[in-house]
């Protein structure tokens, strides 16, 4: 651990492996950066300059880096997360391999199995629900129930025999299929095009709308170094609670140095209205 903290030092490892595994040069610019963009490249440079740090020779192709900037990024939330157990304790999964069944695996959506059966019954039904209620997020936190001995390790605070308590998902013993219970949803965007920026809103609405229970965090991380392709994302409020970069200091202080003054105003402002954060940031976030 270095002297900046155990968080700091996590975060720098998340970025050695995006580096070596991930961000490299493709026909002479960063593979972040949109080659038709003379500001996306120059500031795409900018970022790789302050990370300091060997670049892929051979960076993935654009079919599969989505998935591995997800894997990467699930690694480090999950490792970081480790270390909040005395603020957010509890039995945790962080996975970024869904089942088919997608969000239908968490308690609070459980209930989209029988819809998808009914719906492959009747075609009908299918048409009006269409198919976008079975979500497939790129990375999924949930928490398992938990069993009434752990309950009441402290004070006896539940018995079997009384009547309380008897329908909270946090008891594993109300839940018949003992399903985890979904804490966060997050998509995994390596570039934003204007075309992509519609799905992650959709899904995040879905999520709002189909589930029956408290809604978990609805968040993107993004390593997108162009602000005004991250505000497509980012601005407003409503679906996603909060947009994360993977490098956001690193994006500001090549702002702050280059000749950008519109693109830098409005990474600022997303920051300061509470629409951009630190991927950092997100570990303590899903702790709240």
């Amino acid at each position: 651990m270095n002297n900046l903290g155990l968080i700091a030092s996590i975060r720098k490892k998340y970025h050695i492996a995006i580096c070596s595994k991930l961000l490299g040069t493709t026909r002479g610019y960063p593979n972040i950066a949109d080659k038709s963009s003379k500001s996306s490249i120059k500031i795409a440079k900018g970022v790789i300059e302050k990370l300091k740090l060997p670049l892929c020779k051979k960076p993935p192709s654009s079919q599969t880096i989505g998935s591995k900037f997800s894997q990467l990024t699930m690694e480090y939330l999950n490792d970081s997360f480790l270390y909040l157990n005395h603020l957010r304790p509890g039995d945790w999964l962080f996975t970024a391999s869904q089942g088919r069944i997608g969000i239908a695996a968490y308690d609070q959506y459980s209930h989209l199995i029988d819809l998808n059966k009914l719906a492959k019954k009747y075609k009908e039904l299918a048409a009006i629900l269409g198919g976008d209620y079975l979500i497939t997020p790129d990375i999924v936190v949930a928490r398992y129930p938990i069993k009434d001995s752990e309950i009441n390790q402290a004070h006896k605070l539940i018995d079997k025999k009384s009547r309380v308590a008897r329908y909270t998902p946090l008891r594993s013993s109300n839940i018949k299929e003992n399903n985890a219970i979904l804490h966060a949803s997050i998509s995994c965007k390596w570039t934003i095009r204007s075309d992509r920026t519609q799905n992650t809103r959709t899904e995040a609405l879905n999520l709002i709308r189909n589930r029956k229970g408290n809604t978990p965090h609805i968040v993107a991380v993004v390593a997108e170094p162009l602000p005004s392709r991250i505000a497509s994302i980012a601005m407003g409020t409503g679906d996603i609670d909060c947009v994360y970069h993977f490098a956001l200091d690193e994006l500001l202080q090549t702002l702050l140095e280059d000749d950008l003054p519109d693109q830098l105003e409005l990474l600022t402002g997303l920051i300061d209205g509470r629409r951009l954060r630190d991927i950092s940031d997100l570990v303590f976030d899903l702790a709240i």
